[in-house]
């Protein structure tokens, strides 16, 4: 089974820049951000066998991995898009 990774600057490098600046200037992004990479870390020790869990806690860390990542990828957005103008 091969486990991916989920880190923003993976999935995002495109907006290293951005993700930089906000966990430097931005303390509700920074949280946000240490948080997801937290949660990251765990559910890749809990998928590559590290850690036992039942399956039903790894959904729900999975599901709130997904919901910081949807809060950090707006914020990154809104970030860029006003860079941009």
């Amino acid at each position: 089974m091969s486990l991916e990774k989920h880190d923003l600057l993976h999935e995002l490098p495109e907006s290293k820049e951005a993700i930089h600046l906000l966990k430097a200037n931005n303390g509700h992004f920074a949280r946000l951000f240490d948080e997801y990479h937290e949660l990251d870390h765990e559910i890749h020790r809990i998928e590559s066998g590290a850690e036992n869990t039942s399956d039903e806690y790894l959904e729900n860390q999975k599901k709130q991995r997904l919901s910081l990542k949807d809060q950090l990828y707006t914020m990154i957005r809104e970030y860029e898009a006003d860079a941009a103008s």
